[in-house]
């Protein structure tokens, strides 16, 4: 006899699935997703290919690379520890890293949330070229150890892979073992999480998706990326079934105790105006949506993005990952949540080029400010029409209206907002599931 409830999960689970098949089909998603609400499975489903030119496709059990989820297991082991009276959160890394510069004014808390004002160094200058070679903890730190610090630890947030690659060295130097090897040892094998690790590019790895970023034609191979790099910042990789495993080991006292979650689920930090009311604690940001305390992270990196989110109260994770860099993850997440929540939401959709008369572009052209730092140049070209986002490549824009135009290389949508004349006085753009203004700047 099929239940009511059981009747409303399987009416849930259809409308992600026509979703995600949806996505699938504008060329934008590729991938696996899980959604589990109660301890029940709702979707356990991947979506196109693992990799293109074998033709194998995204299963649930294909590893994929988790960028910035892996932060959060970073800030396992590091409670882990002081759970075992080998370091305090809120101690100085000086006690343990005494050569670490200025290591006397940041705490371990400091590294965790994003506070310490350690300078970024995936945002480098010569990142680019430098990701490309192999690296121990230590070199990875010496590239930024002797920057001066953004400011005083503590004063505010400000995302910082380099904090995490510091407490990858303070994993390693308390444990006195490698960090692959304690979250092996320590979290991955009790939870028989056997289809994660540290993700390195020698050992045949059964399951591994190739990552992709799109291109004018389509798809391309994402750049090389040595995985020393990224250290407990990004380095890990998994499956959606795996990270149901651990999404249901933190409910229980199995990996951390309740002091030690209630430290990771609670909020600390503000992240700042433009992120609204989210907090960052313990490798995990705190926010809410419809209506609902979540926390969640996502994650970056060549040829992959992720996202993986909790809502507590109901006992719901979600968890979408992509082998295509430029895959909204973040939009589909909260899409699928909004189908579970029975919230409005937008079916994806193919959008149709039109012919326009490229005498309009002309009053389109011009530069737009986006963000403090971040200007939206639109120039026109040959009879098309361009954008490009400072330190950004220039991106060819399609129109599907008069005012409206769209990119084929990823989901983004521009609304040109004109006056009387037909002179674009601001620009509309929508990405994410997100709408940001950008006002014309006087010439």
């Amino acid at each position: 006899m099929v239940t009511s409830n059981q009747s409303n999960n399987q009416s849930v689970a259809d409308e992600m699935t026509a979703y995600l098949q949806a996505y699938l089909e504008t060329g934008f998603f590729m991938g696996s997703v899980l959604v589990a609400r109660a301890d029940e499975v709702l979707l356990n489903q991947g979506y196109g290919m693992a990799n293109l030119e074998h033709g194998i496709a995204n299963t649930p059990q294909t590893k994929f690379r988790l960028g910035s989820i892996t932060k959060q297991f970073t800030a396992a082991a590091v409670l882990q520890l002081q759970e075992q009276g080998l370091l305090q959160v809120n101690g100085s890394i000086s006690t343990h890293l005494p050569h670490y510069p200025q290591g006397e004014q940041i705490t371990v808390h400091h590294l965790l949330t994003h506070t310490a004002g350690i300078p970024n160094y995936t945002s480098f200058p010569d990142y680019a070229q430098n990701k490309r070679t192999a690296m121990t903890v230590d070199e990875v730190i010496n590239w930024f150890n002797q920057r001066p610090l953004e400011f005083t630890p503590g004063d505010r947030y400000s995302y910082s892979n380099s904090g995490y690659v510091v407490l990858t060295k303070l994993i390693e130097t308390l444990s006195v073992q490698p960090y692959a090897d304690y979250l092996q040892q320590h979290i991955l094998e009790p939870l028989e999480m056997n289809s994660s690790g540290y993700d390195r590019p020698e050992p045949i790895l059964s399951h591994r998706a190739s990552g992709y970023t799109p291109s004018s034609t389509g798809y391309q191979n994402a750049e090389f990326l040595d995985m020393s790099i990224p250290s407990g910042a990004g380095a890990l990789y998994s499956t959606i079934e795996d990270l149901y495993k651990w999404d249901q080991a933190l409910y229980s006292d199995i990996i951390l105790s309740e002091s030690s979650r209630h430290s990771m689920f609670s909020p600390t930090v503000g992240m700042g105006e433009e992120d609204g009311n989210a907090y960052y604690s313990y490798g995990w940001v705190i926010d809410r949506l419809y209506e609902r305390d979540r926390v969640a992270h996502g994650g970056r990196i060549d040829g992959f993005t992720t996202s993986i989110a909790r809502f507590l109260d109901e006992r719901v994770i979600i968890i979408v990952l992509s082998n295509l860099e430029t895959a909204p993850v973040a939009r589909i997440s909260n899409d699928l949540a909004a189908i579970l929540f029975s919230k409005p939401y937008e079916l994806p959709k193919q959008r149709q080029v039109i012919v326009l008369d490229p005498a309009i572009y002309e009053a389109y052209v011009g530069d737009y400010q986006l963000a403090p730092d971040v200007v939206l140049t639109v120039t026109t070209e040959a009879q098309r029409l361009f954008a490009q986002l400072t330190g950004q490549k220039q991106v060819e824009i399609f129109p599907e209206s008069a005012t409206e135009f769209f990119l084929k290389i990823v989901d983004a949508q521009l609304t040109f907002v004109v006056n009387e004349t037909g002179k674009a006085v601001r620009i509309i753009l929508h990405q994410g599931g997100l709408d940001q203004v950008a006002n014309r700047i006087a010439r």
